[in-house]
């Protein structure tokens, strides 16, 4: 009979556990893509990391950047940049066995920030550091966007490091920004001169 156990007979759980892709990229393939991503921790600040394309030919760029992270984070189907940042920007773009939607959007979305969708996984923005950038300070806006601890969206993290901040002192000042924002959003929730309960 189906399901019927037998005296002495074990019984196994299976337990299905879904999780998000770990965003872990080889070293060298993060070189060649000029692709860096922050560790997957509980902490998730406005950027997933940043990308230094070499051009601004979106046709040409983003195959590759997508191909690594189809195998990181899933399919990517669907990503969106900033129309003003990108000067020619095609409908769809070939990524292997699949077709990467583009959308643009104007003041809704940072101009120096590309979103990533996948279907089933979730959402993902990077940091894109112009490809005429010195490659120092690319180093620098890069190693910034893969901290843990950096919480602000990608203008305010160019911004920060224009003014000379290093990466450590980026996060510092990101920290104190998230704290100084979430004092100032809280609502007064108990007067003390108030009844609590009111009839």
């Amino acid at each position: 009979m189906p399901g019927a156990r037998r005296p002495g007979e074990q019984v196994r759980a299976v337990t299905t556990v879904s999780t998000r892709p770990t965003s872990v990229v080889d070293a060298a393939t993060a070189a060649a893509v000029r692709l860096s991503l922050k560790p997957e921790t509980r902490i998730r600040g406005r950027l997933d990391g940043a990308w230094w394309p070499r051009s601004w030919n979106m046709a040409r760029e983003l195959p590759a950047l997508v191909t690594v992270l189809d195998r990181t984070w899933g399919r990517i189907t669907r990503v969106t940049v900033h129309e003003g940042m990108w000067p020619d920007l095609p409908a769809t773009v070939p990524v292997g066995a699949h077709v990467v939607r583009l959308g643009w959007f104007g003041p809704e979305q940072e101009a120096d920030d590309l979103c990533l969708l996948s279907y089933k996984v979730g959402r993902w923005d990077l940091l894109v550091i112009p490809p005429e950038c010195d490659p120092a300070r690319a180093a620098h806006l890069m190693a910034a966007a893969a901290d843990v601890h950096e919480t602000r969206g990608a203008a305010a993290l160019r911004s920060g490091l224009a003014a000379g901040q290093s990466p450590a002192e980026s996060a510092r000042e990101s920290r104190a920004e998230v704290a100084r924002d979430r004092a100032a959003s809280w609502p007064v929730l108990f007067d003390s001169q108030a009844p609590l309960v009111q009839i």
